[in-house]
């Protein structure tokens, strides 16, 4: 497993270094995606001396119902990403690795287990669409929307930047967000890990049991 262990300060001004920009609508030319080759270190996880804090967010789940992050997810393996569902690339790779991974879990496991998808396009990701998306690659994700000011707010104390969506000079609709999943250990709630856009299934597939039990890949 590729891992590297950073402070938390050096590891803030790293991460939001690292945007993919994401467009759909306006044209067939193909999706934005667009990744700052300064965060590319090579590194699949980078294991955090100085975990973060879980963010305090209070947003709106699939089924319309407030969901309280820390106190849904205190004592429980989880992992935070944010990124939207009209996104052509990079968003559901990432939440499919996950998914693949995860089915290599027990059930017992898979059900202690919390996957989080904070959408950057609350506008677009209503409640029911997120679930309809999700449904296609997980049912058991928890899908947030809510003010957007408040997940931005809520990213940004995980060194995650996101920008509100707009239109590029071509029409298309883009959401630039940070591409990182930050998993928090079920014995301390702080996010120990930080997974860049390079983790593949096999190492999602390695690590996911050891996050179960809060240890380090």
């Amino acid at each position: 497993m590729r891992k590297k262990t950073f402070a938390a300060a050096a590891l803030l001004a790293a991460a939001t270094l690292t945007l993919s920009a994401c467009g759909s609508g306006g044209d067939d030319s193909g999706p934005v995606a667009v990744v700052s080759e300064e965060s590319d270190s090579g590194k699949a996880v980078t294991v955090l001396d100085r975990p973060f804090e879980k963010p305090d967010l209070v947003l709106t789940d699939t089924q319309g119902k407030k969901y309280d992050l820390r106190k849904e997810t205190q004592g429980r393996p989880t992992l935070i990403y944010f990124g939207y569902t009209h996104c052509p690339d990079v968003c559901p790779l990432t939440m499919n690795n996950l998914a693949v991974a995860k089915k290599h879990l027990p059930k017992a496991e898979q059900d202690k287990l919390r996957v989080v998808f904070v959408t950057t396009d609350p506008e677009r990701d209503t409640p029911a669409a997120l679930g309809t998306w999700l449904k296609g690659i997980d049912s058991q994700v928890v899908g947030l929307t809510g003010d957007f000011a408040t997940i931005q707010a809520g990213a940004r104390t995980l060194g995650i930047t996101i920008e509100a969506p707009h239109k590029d000079k071509n029409g298309k609709i883009v959401s630039t967000h940070g591409t990182q999943v930050i998993a928090f250990s079920p014995k301390t709630d702080g996010g120990y890990l930080l997974y860049g856009e390079g983790a593949t299934v096999e190492e999602y597939t390695h690590d996911l049991p050891l996050i179960i039990k809060g240890e380090k890949p």
